[in-house]
């Protein structure tokens, strides 16, 4: 779907549309988006990436636009202290004293600079950068493979590479591009997760990650506000929904998947699952292990962030526990409004809103 032009694209998603057998007539469809139109001041877009065409959605207040989403965030963020998110080297800094779990640093680099252990050389060309690759990936404890991702500045599966032995030994063009891509910038090499057996049964191509968001009050509570699972569908290493992923919400007092999982509008044209298409996991009823825990996870790691009020988190399931891999002071919320079904639904999410005066 990328390598289709724009004109291509809309008209692909429309006649996906029209195939729909769950959609909503065409009548229908067309007013609704008028009368979002008259609501929202602007093109509702999200009416489309939501679902909202389809017959089962009727709450169509309760779902909010993008844009206004995206304006949300910055009420409830201090941008002064939003660089121990944002940059992924405060982050396991700040946090692993602390005692939270988060992934283990093997290296990072700036430039041509890289540093391991407490000592730092100098990496002058890609015959270097694989030796030290090779280090990594051999010690003992490693599964055979190191994941590199930028220090700051990438999102949605943006700049995050994995590099197994089988690679370092057999393709060394792509370890040359790889060198030449690490040294424009800083990047973090860390310990891959070893994921848990029963998210593997999910997708054991990538570790798939549960986002969750928490909120802040005004009072001071930290409040675990929703959760969705993310995995790649595409044998991927990363999760990301706009990397080729899907998104199934979690009932977050059962720590169970719901029923649908919901992919890119523009790239699957409003396609949904109800099982994993590699692994035929049905979502609906999964259990996902070690939830209470990592809901107590992020409720922590909140609670020590108390300038960011407002932060979705990532976190993976170890073999022996959850893992915090970032936090999002900025994240888009509108997988959020996807999942819950209208984020106005949300008890939690309707303080966010009170507190602004949103209407």
């Amino acid at each position: 779907m990328n390598s289709l032009s724009p004109t291509s694209k809309i008209t692909w998603l429309i006649a996906k549309l029209f195939k729909d057998k769950d959609r909503k007539s065409i009548i229908r469809i067309i007013g609704e988006v008028l009368y979002l139109s008259i609501v929202h001041r602007s093109i509702p877009y999200h009416y489309f990436s939501r679902y909202l065409f389809r017959k089962d959605r009727t709450n169509l207040l309760d779902y909010i636009p993008n844009k206004k989403l995206h304006r949300i965030k910055p009420h409830f963020n201090d941008p002064d202290v939003s660089e121990v998110l944002e940059n992924k080297l405060y982050f396991n800094l700040f946090y692993e004293p602390l005692g939270i779990s988060v992934p283990k640093i093997l290296m990072y680099n700036h430039r041509k600079m890289f540093v391991t252990g407490n000592t730092s050389v100098e990496i002058n060309n890609s015959t270097d950068f694989r030796s030290i690759l090779a280090e990594l990936i051999n010690r003992p404890e490693s599964d055979g493979s190191v994941f590199i991702k930028r220090t700051y500045g990438s999102y949605g599966g943006d700049k995050i590479f994995k590099v197994t032995s089988d690679q370092l030994a057999t393709d060394s063009l792509e370890v040359d591009n790889l060198y030449k891509e690490v040294i424009r910038a800083g990047y973090l090499f860390q310990e891959t997760i070893k994921q848990h057996p029963d998210m593997c049964k999910l997708n054991p191509s990538c570790v798939n990650t549960i986002r969750f968001d928490t909120f802040i009050d005004q009072d001071g509570k930290v409040n675990v506000i929703s959760a969705y699972l993310r995995m790649s569908i595409n044998n991927l290493h990363v999760d990301n929904i706009g990397s080729g992923g899907c998104c199934v919400a979690v009932d977050m007092q059962t720590g169970k998947l719901k029923k649908e999982g919901y992919l890119v509008f523009q790239d699957y044209g409003g396609d949904m699952l109800t099982e994993h298409p590699v692994t035929k996991t049905v979502f609906e009823g999964f259990s996902l292990p070690y939830f209470e825990q990592a809901k107590a996870l992020v409720i922590r790691a909140a609670t020590l962030m108390p300038g960011l009020r407002l932060i979705g988190w990532d976190v993976a399931i170890g073999v022996s526990g959850p893992v915090l891999i970032e936090g999002n002071f900025d994240y888009d919320l509108t997988g959020n409004d996807l999942t819950e079904g209208g984020y106005r639904n949300n008890p939690v999410f309707r303080k966010v809103l009170e507190e602004i005066h949103y209407s």
